[in-house]
């Protein structure tokens, strides 16, 4: 039997003149879970740490004091971390310039091995990747219908105190030319790069594969990696000038 003689009391602020109470009867709803705070989390382009505080310099998300920047040209990395002294409340914003998919499967400068037939095919699917068709097609030929010679002359010298000596020596004679040109892009969302590729031997008996090197492509990298970077830090300087940019 409900009890209809319970007297509920409520306290109204002073002043107040008109008030209207609901009683519910029943269970009351459960209160949810406190949780903490979301944290910021953000990985993106190389541009991610620079438009970002453009978006929130303005609010109170960012303490230029209580932030900074974190350089690793390396792994060609911008992380900017936010509300540094807030363990609730501190984020961070990577932006990253990345090895575009192609410029990786070459495996330039990486001591990739591939046997003659592989990089023919390799090739034979990539031929955007060579400016002129002809050249492309005579390279593709020469690397599926591969003949190498491996000459070994071990010169053997017996000295009359009864040492002996084996020296071998290796030679590889082939129809491939020593190096060829690639129009290929480097990094993610750039253009393409001009580059000059040699072929490099390598023997395991009598078989013959090749590693491609380009010291050009060393340069490039690094040239555009530091000009992407530097543009990158110039532009959260004059955003934010307050924030301490670190090297690491």
């Amino acid at each position: 039997m409900k009890d209809e003689n319970k007297k509920v009391v409520v306290n109204l602020p002073e002043g107040t003149a008109y008030a209207e109470v609901t009683v519910r009867e029943g269970e009351a709803c459960k209160l949810l879970d406190p949780k903490p705070p979301v944290k910021v989390n953000i990985t993106g382009t190389i541009g991610t740490p620079a438009e970002f505080l453009k978006k929130r310099i303005d609010t109170d998300q960012i303490n230029q004091k209580r932030c900074h920047a974190l350089v690793d040209r390396v792994q060609i990395e911008i992380t900017l971390v936010i509300n540094e002294n807030d363990e609730y409340l501190r984020g961070q914003i990577v932006g990253k310039l990345e090895i575009h998919p192609k410029f990786s499967e070459s495996g330039i400068n990486t001591g990739k091995v591939w046997t003659p037939s592989e990089l023919g095919m390799f090739f034979k699917m990539n031929r955007s990747m060579f400016g002129d068709k002809q050249v492309n097609m005579k390279l593709v030929t020469e690397l599926m219908n591969f003949t190498a010679t491996v000459n070994n002359k071990i010169e053997r010298s017996v000295k009359e105190t009864g040492d002996r000596t084996d020296n071998f020596a290796q030679a590889v004679n082939s129809n491939l030319p020593g190096s060829f040109t690639l129009t290929i892009p480097i990094f993610k969302g750039m253009k393409p790069e001009t580059l000059e590729v040699e072929t490099f031997a390598k023997i395991n008996g009598r078989e013959v594969s090749f590693v491609l090197i380009s010291p050009g492509a060393n340069q490039t990298v690094e040239e555009i990696r530091d000009k992407i970077i530097d543009e990158q830090l110039e532009q959260i300087r004059e955003i934010a000038p307050g924030i301490a940019i670190i090297e690491v």
